[in-house]
């Protein structure tokens, strides 16, 4: 008699968990070398370069190079642009700047997938709220990572970070809408798909071990983007603000880890 196995989020063992915490943590160190270098007059290639670097001394791969014929080994988002966006020597930081670096890396195998946002010098109020409502937001996600949770549990707690940021801040946000998490591992996208917000209670089940890349993206506008002609760069239809917090996060039975921990 045959029965059908419950659907769950693809979960790892402990020491596959360990060893996408190493590359998970040159992630790390990248993103914080990269933050460092983010001074007026810098260049996004400039990033790049020092990520890649970190990356390699290191001895991973960064896995954005030539996928699906992305240039950088970061991804440089200013701004109203969203994700995506495309590392260039003409794309020269200034004070005032919102920053956010998506940067992933492989090593024996195994990937880490991180994001998070930034000022460049003193920004405005908002900005800064912006960035933090999208941190929140993460963290409200990365709570939801327990054994026994349905997917939407998290893009449900996701969203409910959001809108308690809302009322903190006494300002609304955009949740960007269409782009989100995913599962993670061998491959930087695999199934399912994370939406930043949603009823909860359905889709696969996290069990011990399952890992999923959690990213909110908040705007301090609209929810609708476009693809510049670039064919990678996503912005803002309305040109407001954009930011972009990712963490990869795994279940275990002590609550969830977080597999891209950066160097204080």
């Amino acid at each position: 008699m045959g029965f059908r196995r419950k659907k769950v989020v693809p979960f790892r063992t402990a020491g596959e968990l360990d060893a996408m915490a190493a590359a998970g943590a040159i992630v790390g160190a990248a993103l914080v070398a990269v933050r460092a270098a983010a001074k007026p007059g810098v260049s996004t290639l400039e990033l790049d370069r020092i990520a890649e670097q970190t990356i390699r001394d290191a001895g991973a791969v960064p896995s954005f190079l030539g996928y699906h014929g992305f240039t950088g080994s970061i991804c440089s988002s200013v701004n109203d642009r969203v994700v995506h966006g495309i590392p260039s020597a003409a794309d020269v930081l200034a004070e005032g700047d919102l920053v956010s670096i998506d940067c992933g890396a492989i090593l024996d195998g195994w990937h880490g997938d991180s994001a998070w946002t930034f000022g460049v010098g003193e920004i405005s109020a908002a900005d800064s709220d912006l960035s933090e409502a999208t941190r929140l937001s993460m963290e409200a996600g990365i709570a939801a990572m327990l054994p026994g949770s349905r997917l939407t549990d998290i893009s449900h707690a996701i969203e409910l970070g959001t809108r308690a940021a809302e009322r903190a801040h006494g300002r609304s946000y955009g949740i960007v809408d269409g782009y989100g998490g995913h599962g993670i591992g061998r491959e930087m996208h695999m199934d399912p798909f994370l939406a930043n917000e949603g009823a909860p209670g359905k889709g696969p089940q996290l069990v011990v071990g399952s890992v999923l890349a959690i990213e909110p993206m908040l705007t301090l506008g609209t929810t609708e983007t476009e693809v510049l002609d670039d064919d990678w760069t996503v912005v803002t239809i309305d040109g407001s603000r954009a930011a972009h917090w990712e963490h990869t996060v795994a279940v275990t039975e002590d609550g969830p880890r977080i597999l891209t921990v950066r160097p204080e």
